[in-house]
Formats: structure tokens, sequence, C-alpha cells
């Protein structure tokens, strides 16, 4: 249970206290008026005593009355309405309006409290604090307690209660809120002042004693009168007052009457003097409740007592709920919140859902807030220091002189009457007991008894004159005489079976055996146990059961029975009155938590149970703090179902609160969890989601939201520069280079990263520069991305954004487009170092992107968009977005922004989707959409160099979004002819490579390094043939050797004549067959430039591996632009053939001189025959082997005669 300001002691003495009627004269109201103030308010702050009183008890001893406070109000007189045990809706409104008008105050001390492994904030930041979105909640704790246990404070609990015993009717089976005494006030500038004492003392005895009024009730005949002379300092002679009262003491006794003199400053010298606190305004926002409370209750209008009413009424508007909520307790209830407290909207509810949030938001729009007029009003303007004096010394003087010895007078006659009654009853009762046989009256359970709370005593009665004589020593603090009284009237009204009055005995009979300082009797319990049955089963009285509750509830709070109280506690609650019942069952919650072992979660369970009440009594912002409050608990703990619907219920309450950051963020963590909701009900979270982006006004008109479907994946995000790579035409087949297609090797990078250091270094005359990066066209999360990646204006960068679909029901996305941010620079001057970054003109398109249909900036970089991206239930996928930089400078992608649309529930489809047409799928104009954002946050590497980087958790830079946009560069394109995919080992073959330039910038220094440098060379570019061959059949002649070639109609085994192929056919030097130590080669250009938009074709040599199998060979082409002095020095371009090598021949020759003679050489013109003896060997395992038909010689000295090969070969 929460802790209140005051101990329990302090809080029932306030609760019953001495009540003092007051009638003033016309004129006196006049006087008191001018300070904005009748004279029960004028006196209402000075009412507690701040010196002891002391007092005689019947048995002579002097009894101590410390902190006394006594309730000073006019009289009102209205005839009697009979109370049916429950409040009236005036009552509700009242007590529903003081709780709306005490709310958490904003910027105070956050308060935590340690139960179990759980830290609660309990304040008023618990609503931004505890939310679920909101994950470093305990960075907004600002004081922490170095104690294990403490408690908050409710002070709504404590208004509610104050005004419920303030405003609880005066009954007639007890006397403590009955009148004690009435002042009768009259102005010194009266003509004939006793005269009007006089009138006002026949009217308080009419009122008392005619019987015409029952209400006020008085609580003895004879009252006492007080007379009060009120001079007015700024207006009457103080002489002629003083001679009034002189005649006064002498008529009324000097401790009867009391000369008050207010009013020592004018109100036209208020602004001149010094500032005087105003400690009414406390006081008056109460009574103004309560005054409007008693006007608007349906009952007969007020008497005037000598032309001047005399109500407690100050004026003013009823005070409600400044955001817009009117709604009382039992009177109106939100249809929205008539559910179980833990049952979700089913499918038949989804629609109505929507028109319960359109209705809530025309009534937060049309709602008008009222103010109370005293609110906004100065009082005491007349009044200075000094007059406070007198006021509370006239307090004392009445209280110590008049009141004090009126209750010991009459504390003693009852006494003597009670003595005396008390022996003859006793012996009359023990003569009938021995007559009649009687003995102890026998105990009977509630159930038997008699209903008989209508039973009325007679106001002389001795069981009454008892009760009469506890109420007065309760009064006046002396707990152990009027437990004694009480304890005996209790007997005496359940011999009568007069349930009302005993419960009322027993009630009071327990307050007084705790109120009693250092007695050994405990605390009964029992008797509060008793007197809240009876007074709401037999008596069928709430209102007085709810006291009786609220009293031993604090009385077991103070003993630490905190499970006792938590029982009490939500045993009364019901369902008459829902502001009642949620404030019990938040204090019940409260007990759970102040418990010796912490019980959290019933704590949270109840706490879920007084927000469901809140709701249903119009306290939205109460329903909303408890809700919050208990999402602590139930946060991260795996309940799923139960955060989605303590989320659902704050992004409501939230939404009628017009909190719309609230709300969206707690339908969002509905949305963005792993939900084990059924489809139906996470299309309604959605289409309710959307719904409050959409009609809250002001969300979406300076910044988009952030939008939390659907997830984004942010460290899978890669980002590609350049073009995509060019498809094959005809028989060409282009470089593969570097595509998003492509998974990422690491091992494979480093082979690139290798030959490209390779070929920097012989560009750079076998030096690496140390300048150098390693070219790097697709980023993502395994390549290196701590420094700015570099682009090329006018070329595109694709990003590739993988999303996730966590939902069971499809997500339409439209207008899918970049967010970007740039910063313009002049890469072609040099850039001064004075410059600040501040001082660069940025641009963005953040503006552009809330309306789309806008003009873009075009100009400086072309966003493409996508029209509709559908994603299925649960679906992952990516969407690859691409950006035209049209300017040099820096650019930074933030994040996306789209349309996100729901879908209705139309069953199954079959949609495609790799593809974003409209047809794929229902459309975003068929549901509720909402423009939004979602910023690509990523986390770079963790840093493990230093030693504090070891030691503490960092990051580094991941700057793959933010690329530099350098000027023009050239673009290379390079493809290959007739390339073969098989070949024999050993075998040579020829190809065709086309380099191309596709840029407006010359390139020049074309190189290639390849990892196997044996495979090829470069032939002759003066030697190409004019046009590529595209025949089929003229593959079959790429031959190393052209005699190989047999021309049609030739004998089989025939062969033509010998042709040698010359050796500049095989190129300048530009690579050559088995010089393995050089990986890098010069490709040969016409005039060493490949100017813009010109093309070049060069001969390939291939040469087949020696080992059989599948080779991958890597080719990379360097390349330069012919400007230098740019941002990038070089590019490369990046190709891969997988090439399957096949066993083929086997050959082993030998040779030896010819036994040719000499003369015969000379005369066939040959010089030094030789002897060739080759071995053939066919060592292909293949079926279609190719026959070996004959051999030929090819060199520059010897000429080989024709052979034939064995047909057994």
């Amino acid at each position: 249970m929460s802790q209140c300001v005051q101990s329990v002691q302090e809080f029932i003495q306030d609760s019953f206290v001495p009540m003092v009627a007051v009638l003033c004269s016309e004129d006196a109201e006049k006087v008191t008026r001018k300070n904005n103030l009748n004279f029960s308010e004028l006196l209402r702050p000075f009412c507690r005593l701040t010196s002891e009183g002391h007092m005689r008890d019947p048995n002579n001893q002097v009894q101590v009355v410390k902190n006394l406070r006594i309730s000073v109000n006019n009289v009102v007189t209205r005839p009697s309405v009979p109370t049916a045990g429950v409040h009236s809706p005036a009552q509700r409104r009242l007590l529903s309006e003081v709780v709306s008008a005490c709310q958490p105050a904003e910027g105070g001390v956050a308060i935590v409290i340690t139960a179990g492994d759980y830290d609660l904030n309990i304040s008023d930041r618990s609503v931004k604090a505890s939310v679920p979105w909101y994950s470093d909640w305990r960075d907004t704790l600002t004081e922490l307690s170095t104690s294990k246990h403490y408690t908050a404070t409710t002070p709504w609990f404590e208004a509610y209660r104050e005004s419920f015993l303030q405003s609880m009717p005066a009954s007639d089976h007890e006397f403590l809120n009955h009148y004690l005494a009435c002042l009768l006030v009259v102005s010194s500038s009266e003509a004939v002042p006793v005269e009007q004492f006089l009138k006002l003392s026949q009217e308080q005895h009419r009122i008392q004693h005619n019987g015409e009024y029952t209400n006020p009730k008085w609580f003895i005949p004879n009252t006492l009168k007080y007379y009060v002379l009120l001079h007015d300092m700024s207006q009457g002679e103080e002489q002629r007052a003083d001679s009034v009262y002189e005649d006064m003491k002498q008529r009324y006794g000097s401790q009867g009457c009391y000369l008050l003199k207010i009013n020592s400053r004018t109100a036209a010298a208020g602004g001149t003097d010094e500032q005087i606190p105003d400690p009414w305004s406390q006081y008056l926002n109460k009574s103004s409740l309560q005054s409007q409370d008693q006007s608007e209750e349906p009952a007969p209008t007020p008497v005037v007592v000598n032309n001047t009413a005399v109500e407690n009424n100050v004026g003013g508007a009823p005070e409600m709920d400044g955001h817009g909520s009117a709604e009382n307790d039992g009177v109106s209830v939100n249809s929205l919140d008539n559910t179980h407290p833990l049952q979700l909207e089913t499918a038949i509810d989804m629609p109505g859902s929507l028109d319960s949030l359109r209705a809530i938001a025309a009534e937060t729009n049309t709602t008008t807030v009222y103010t109370g007029v005293a609110a906004g009003t100065s009082h005491g303007a007349c009044l200075t220091l000094n007059d406070h004096n007198r006021l509370r010394l006239f307090i004392q003087e009445f209280t110590f002189r008049g009141l004090l010895p009126h209750i010991e007078k009459n504390i003693r006659q009852l006494n003597d009457q009670l003595v005396s009654r008390k022996g003859l009853s006793r012996s009359l009762f023990s003569v009938t007991k021995k007559l009649f046989g009687g003995g102890k009256v026998p105990e009977k359970s509630i159930a038997e008894l008699k209903n008989t709370s209508g039973l009325l005593y007679h106001p002389e009665s001795p069981e009454l004159q008892i009760r009469k004589m506890a109420d007065l020593c309760f009064l006046v603090q002396h707990y152990e005489l009027a437990y004694s009284c009480y304890h005996t009237a209790k007997k005496d009204f359940l011999s009568d079976q007069a349930m009302l009055y005993a419960a009322g005995a027993l009630e009071m009979a327990a307050v007084s055996a705790f109120l009693q300082g250092g007695a050994p009797r405990p605390y009964p319990a029992h008797y509060m146990d008793t007197a809240i049955q009876t007074y709401r089963d037999v008596c069928k009285n709430k209102v007085l059961a709810e006291r009786c509750a609220l009293f031993s509830a604090e009385v077991l709070k103070s003993q630490a029975k905190y499970s006792d109280a938590a029982t009490l506690l939500i045993k009364m609650t019901s369902e008459d009155s829902d502001l009642c019942s949620a404030l019990l069952l938040e204090q019940a919650a409260h007990c759970f938590i102040n418990m010796r072992n912490p019980m959290v979660r019933k704590f949270a369970f109840h706490m879920i149970l007084a927000g469901h009440r809140f709701s249903k009594a119009g306290q939205k912002r109460h329903a909303l703090r408890c809700y919050c409050q208990a999402m602590q608990v139930y946060k991260g703990k795996g309940w799923s179902l139960a955060e989605d619907h303590i989320n659902f219920t704050i992004g409501r309450q939230s939404f009628t609160l017009c909190q719309p950051e609230n709300a969206v963020s707690a339908f969002r963590h509905i949305l963005t969890n792993d939900s084990q909701q059924t489809s139906t009900q996470q299309g309604a979270f959605l289409r309710e989601y959307l719904y409050v982006y959409r009609n809250v006004p002001g969300v979406c008109e300076v910044a988009l939201p952030q939008l939390p479907l659907p997830c984004i994946n942010s460290s899978a995000t890669r980002v590609y520069f350049g073009h995509e790579r060019r498809l094959a035409e005809g028989e060409k087949q282009a470089a593969t280079h570097v595509s998003l297609d492509q998974e990422f090797d690491r091992d494979l990078a480093a082979v690139w990263q290798d030959l490209e250091e390779q070929v920097v270094a012989a560009a750079n005359r076998g030096v690496v520069p140390s300048t150098f990066y390693s070219t790097q066209c697709c980023l993502n999360s395994q390549t290196d991305n701590l420094h700015f990646p570099l682009a090329v204006v006018e070329e595109p960068i694709t990003v590739e954004v993988a999303f996730r679909n966590p939902l069971k029901v499809p997500l339409v996305l439209s207008d899918l487009s970049l967010l970007w941010k740039f910063t313009l620079k002049d890469f072609s001057r040099p850039q001064p170092q004075d410059v600040m970054v501040g001082d660069a003109v940025t641009i963005s398109n953040e503006k552009e992107a809330i309306a789309p249909m806008t003009v873009q900036k075009d100009d400086i970089i072309t966003t493409e968009v996508i029209p509709e991206f559908y994603m299925s239930p649960e679906e992952t996928r990516v969407a690859r977005l691409k950006l035209h930089p049209r300017q040099t400078g820096q650019l930074n992608i933030l994040g996306l922004v789209y349309n996100l649309a729901s879908t209705p529930s139309t069953g199954d489809s079959t949609i495609n989707s790799n593809s974003f047409s409209q047809n794929q799928g229902p459309s975003a104009t068929t549901g509720t959409s909402v423009r939004g954002r979602q910023d690509l946050e990523i986390q770079g590497p963790r840093l493990n160099q230093t030693k504090e980087d070891k030691t503490s958790v960092s990051h580094g830079p991941d700057r793959r979004l933010d690329p530099t946009i350098t000027p023009p560069m050239p673009l290379l394109e390079v493809f290959f002819l007739q390339f073969p995919t098989a070949l024999l080992c050993g075998e040579i073959r020829k190809a065709y490579v086309e380099f191309c330039n596709v840029s407006h910038v010359p390139l020049c220094g074309l190189r290639v390094a390849s990892t196997h440098p044996d495979f090829f060379t470069f032939g002759s570019s003066s030697l190409a043939t004019p046009l590529t061959p595209l025949s089929p059949t003229s593959f079959e002649n790429c031959s190393a050797y052209k005699t190989l070639a047999t021309p049609p109609g030739a004998t089989p085994g025939s062969v033509t004549a010998v042709t040698l192929v010359s050796a500049a056919d095989f190129g300048s030097g530009g690579g050559v067959f088995g010089t393995g130590s050089k990986r890098v080669a010069e490709i040969p250009l016409g005039e060493g430039t490949l100017t813009p938009g010109e093309s070049t074709q060069l001969p390939l040599w291939l040469r087949g591996p020696d080992q059989e199998g599948v080779h991958e060979i890597n080719f990379l082409f360097y390349y330069e632009s012919a400007e230098k002095g740019g941002k990038i020095s070089h590019r490369v371009l990046r190709h891969t053939v997988f090439i399957c090598a096949s066993r083929s021949l086997s050959v082993r020759a030998t040779t030896c001189r010819s036994n040719t003679l000499p003369e015969e050489e000379r005369e066939e013109g040959r010089n030094g025959s030789m002897l060739v003896f080759v071995d053939v060997e066919n060592i292909n395992t293949t079926a279609n082997s190719p026959p070996e038909r004959g051999a030929s010689c090819a060199s520059e000295q010897h000429d080989a005669n024709p052979m034939k090969l064995p047909q057994s070969h």
C-alpha cells in the first residue's frame, strides 16, 4: 500500500474532528467578502491548533489534547434525503473530479522500489520510463534510495479519501459529524449588534429544535453559542467596537464572546505593500468541488438565513480533466472499455474498434475545458500578517475557552447520567436473569441476525447517551474512555439487534483501541471485519463499509500486515463504483510489493485490474499510469499475450489523451515483437496503428515518423557502385566483374586484392603507393568499411536492403525510395584547409519525401522509386534501390521512405515476389496507409586493437552508406568472343577479346593480371581480323597451327602445303606461354589510349592447362584515366572463367642423324637430315576422342616428309 503524507494516527484524528457551525449577519458577510471569502472560509487555514489543550475527564484526570483541528462550516439547511447507502450521482461526480484534478507532478523526483529482482519506477515519470519502447528507462531515475524497501505516495488516493470522508452525510447512528457549537457573527457596524445576536441565536434555535429540518444535525440539545463581533479596521470606529464588546462580555461572559478585528489593509494599497501569502487556495479548490456537488444534487434549494445565502459555495464551474474527459464514475462509461480486463478484441469487434477510436478522436477534439473561478482569484487582499495572527488567536481562544470546556462539561453530565442509570439497569437485569435463567447473550452470526438497521432510539435513550459520550471522548483524544464506552454500547446494540448502531460501535471501538498510546491492548481486527460485513451485507450501506475498510487497511498497513490489508481491499471491490474499485486495487497492488517477500507479479496483475477500472471510470490518465507501471514487470518475461494486451491498451489510452508519440510507440512494440497473436488480431493491431498515425494531427507534417514495419536487417545492407553487368550479345561474353547476385567469399576477395596489388606495383615501377586501398565495388558486413568508399558521378549506386515481415498478414509498401543527405564539393579545385565542414552546402530530400508528388532534386541526385513492394506473411525479401549522383560531393544515405499499408484479409493469393508490378497482390490503395521512414543505422565492427578497446565495448565506424562522389572516370567493358569452356590439356586455341570505353573520359595504361599467366597471351592488334568471326564453323579454324585444316575434297590422310604461324601473330611480348613469373601483362592499344566510345579487338591465344579438371582462372583488368589528378587513381574490372581441361595425346619423340649419304642430300637439296621417332598415345578416356590422322612439322630449318600413322592406331 502506498505511503501517505500523514501518519495513520493523524489521518484518523483528522477524519473525526469537532464540528462548528457558523451563522453570519448580512453586514458581517460584506466585511468578509472584501477578501473574496465568507467567514467559514476565512477561518479554514487557521483551524489547526499549534499548542496543546487540557481538560479533565470524569475521574478528574488531566487529558492533554494535541494537534487538534476543528471544522468550521456555514449552516446549510435542507430537508433530509433518505440515504440509500450509496453515493449519489453528484457525489460520484465530485469524487471523480477530485481524482482527475490530482495527477502526478511533472518533473518530480523519480521513486524506485526494489522488489526482488525488479527495480520498479513508481513515480510521475513511470509513463515515460516504463513503456516498452524506452529501453534505457533506468537512466531517467534521478534519485535512488539505499534502503531495500520503501514506498511511493499516491496523492490522488489521499485526495479521494479526504473528499470521501468529508462528503459523507450525517447519520443518526453516530454523532461524530454532528455540530457541537455555533459561531454567531455580527458586524460592529450594525446599529444594534446585540439585537442582531439575538436574531441569529433564535434562528439557530429554530433550525435545531423546530423539527422542520433534519440537516444539519446537532450533537446535543444545548449547543454552544459563541458570539463573535467582527470589526472592519478600514471603516469602522474601533472605540465603538470596544464598547460593544465590553457590553457583550457583561451579557455573555468573557468566555462566550470575542472581538475579531480584520481588514487592516485597504484593497487599494494592496499592490504597494509587502506580498502576503495566500493560505486559502488549497482549501478553496477542495471546497469549490464540494459546493458544486451540493449545488447539483437534486434537492430543494437551501434556506436563506436573514436574507443571506449561507451555503458554503464560492462559485465557479466544476473543474474537469484538462485532457478532455468529463466522464463520471457510474454515470458515463465508455463502451470501448466495457470488456474483460484481459480480453483482446476478437474478429467480430475489429471493425468497431476503429469506430471507437474515431469516436474518441472526435470527443477529444470537441471537449470543453472548464476551470474553477476561484482558482484565479486572489484571497485575503485586505488582510495583513497581523490579521492572520488575530484569526489564529481567535480559533485558539474559542477552542480553549469555549469548545473544550463545553465538551468537558457534557462528558461529565453524560457520565453522571449513565452511572445513575447503569446502577438501576444492572439491578433490574440481574433480577430478571435469576428469574428467567438468562445468561450471556448468545453470539449469532451475521446471517442469523435480523436486519434491524431501521430501528430508531429515542435521543435520550441510555444507548445513545453512551454513544454520545464515547464520541465526545474520541473527539478530544480520550481514547481509553472512548473504547470503554464503545465496547459497552456495542453490547447493548447487539442485544437489541440494532445492527447499524452495533456496526458503528464496533468500528469506533477498533479505532479507539488502535489509537491508545502505549496500551497493551492489541488491535481488534475482527471488530473491523464484523463491522464491514454488517454494513455491507445486513445494513446494505456500502459507503459506511468503504469508510470502515479504509481505516482498517491503514491500520493493518501501519502494523506491516500487508497481506491482510491487500485481502481486505480486494474484498471491497465491486461493480457499483469503478473509481473506488480502481483505487482500492491500486492500493492492494502497493501492498504486495511492500511485503517482506515482495509479490511483484501480483502487484502487476492488480495494477492491470486497477487500470481497467480506472478506464471504465473515465480516469484515462490514471489508467495509463497503471498499465505503464505494470509493464515493467511483464516486459521481456516471455508473456507475449499479456504484453500485447498492455501495449494495446497503452496505445489507446495515449491516443485518447492526445499523446501520439506514446500511442505510436506502444502500437509499434506490438507489431515488431514476435507476436503469438492470430493473423486476424495482428491485422487489427496494424489497422489501428495506421489509423492513429493518420488521425493524430501534426504527426507527419514536420518530419516523417519512424515506422516499425517491415523489420530491416541493417547489418545485411549491401551497397554496389557502378552499372550492372551488361548481358551477353550473340557470341559475345561480357566480363563477369562483381554483382549483387554473387555471394561474398573472403578467400576470393584476398586473391583479387593480391592481384590488384601486383598490377598497381607494375604500373608504379614496382612500388605499391602508401595511399593504396583495394577497390571494393560491393560493400557488405564482411568488407572493410572503415574508409569512405569512392563512387563516380553519373554512375548509379545500388543499395540492397533486407526486409522481413514479422506478421502473419501481408504488407504493401508503395513509393519506396532512399533518403539521403548530400554535401556539394568541387574536387577539380584544391579544397582550402580552413573551410569548416559546417560552411558547405548540405542538401537533403527529406522534405520532398514527405510528399512524393512534389518536385524532386534530380539535378543533384536522381532517386529511383519502387511503385509497389509486396511482402507475404512472414516473408524475408530484399529490395534494391538506386541513386544516380549528378554532382560531386559527400553523400550520406540516411534510410528509407515509403507508404505502409494494410491489406484486407481476403484469402490466399499467388504473388510473384520477384517483380514490382501492380498486379502482384492487393494494392496499397485498398487499405489504410501512412507515409513514414526507417533509418539505416549500421553498427561498425568492435574495436580490439588497443588495451582500452579490449577492456571496453567500442565499435568503429561503418561507412558503407557514406560514399564520396568523385569526378568522372573512364569505364571499361570487356567482351570475349569464341572463348572456349573446355580445352584439351596443352591445346592451343585462339579467341578474341574486345575492349570498349563506355564513358566520356579517355583511358590508358590498360593492363591485365591473372592467377594463371601461362594460360593466355595476346596477339598483335595489327594482325587481328577486321571482323570478328561469328559463325560456329569458324570456331573450328581457330587452332594455333593452320596446317591442321584440310581443304574440301582432299583425300583422307592428305595434308596441304605447310604454312607456318608467324611469331608476330602471337603479339609483341604481351604474354608468352610458360612465363609463369610474369603475372602482369600490358595490353597493346593503338595509340596508347582508348577514347570515349572507342572499342578495339585483340586476338587471345589460350593454352589448355597441363592438368585435367576444372580450373578457375581470374583476370583483373587495370586501367587509368588519361586525365590525371583525380580522386580515384585507377579502376579495375574482374573476370572469372572456368575451363574444363581433358587429357588428349601423349607424345614422346626421339631423334637421330640420318644415314643418307651427303651426295644424296646435296642432290636433293637437303642438309643435315634427321630421323624423328614419335610415340603417340591416345590417353583421352572419352568415347568421342578425336582420331589421329597425321603429323606435320613446323620449323624454320627442317621440313618433314609426309607421314601416315599406322592403321592400328
